[in-house]
């Protein structure tokens, strides 16, 4: 099946994408951040790089999201999915750092790919407070990650509680509290829970 792992930055997603893949003997799709050529820039100067930043992650997911497509003999677990890129796009363009045009011009793009996508089986949301996101944010010592600010934080987080609230109509969404992190074992159970007697694929969790 396919896993898609939600929530905000620093809360844990990459941790848990690569537990779960691991434990479940799934293909792991982790956030292209390493080699982004924006991320630097998009947190200098927001107001010139914020446009091309969501461009790119857009294409990048989308191209993401098609080899898990294409890969459907073998189970995926993705580090943050094609549909949560509309968040970061939205708050900025709310903040003034994308105008309308470019806006529209994202908007379009994300429609037109939209078409093209299926949903993951089930989305896991790891709800954690922006101040604690915001603590682990600064032991895993990101430079480009220094200027982010709680107000920000506690923006995004708003963000993905509407988020997370819409996609309940598409698909299951498993929601963790995730101030404290749960063992990769708990975790699979509570998938375990919520696709029992529904989907083929239990064998697969049962590890």
């Amino acid at each position: 099946m396919f896993i898609g792992i939600s929530g905000i930055i620093g809360v844990g997603k990459s941790t848990l994408t690569q537990d779960l893949s691991e434990w479940l003997g799934y293909e792991a799709y982790n956030e292209p951040v390493k080699d982004n050529p924006y991320l630097d820039d998009f947190y200098a100067d927001m107001n010139r790089w914020g446009a091309m930043m969501q461009i790119h992650l857009l294409f990048r997911r989308f191209e993401q999201h098609q080899q898990i497509v294409w890969n459907s003999d073998k189970g995926a677990v993705q580090d943050r999915t094609i549909y949560e890129d509309t968040i970061f796009a939205r708050m900025l363009h709310e903040a003034g750092f994308i105008n309308q045009r470019d806006y529209d011009t994202y908007l379009g793009h994300f429609k037109i790919m939209k078409r093209y996508l299926v949903y993951p089986d089930i989305l896991i949301y790891l709800r954690v407070n922006p101040k604690t996101c915001l603590e682990r944010i600064g032991e895993r010592g990101r430079k480009a990650e220094t200027a982010i600010t709680l107000d920000y934080m506690e923006n995004l987080n708003q963000g993905y509680e509407y988020f997370i609230d819409e996609m309940t109509r598409y698909t299951r969404v498993l929601t963790l509290d995730w101030n404290q992190y749960l063992e990769v074992e708990e975790v699979v159970q509570r998938i375990s829970e919520m696709t029992a007697d529904k989907r083929k694929f239990l064998r697969d969790l049962r590890k």
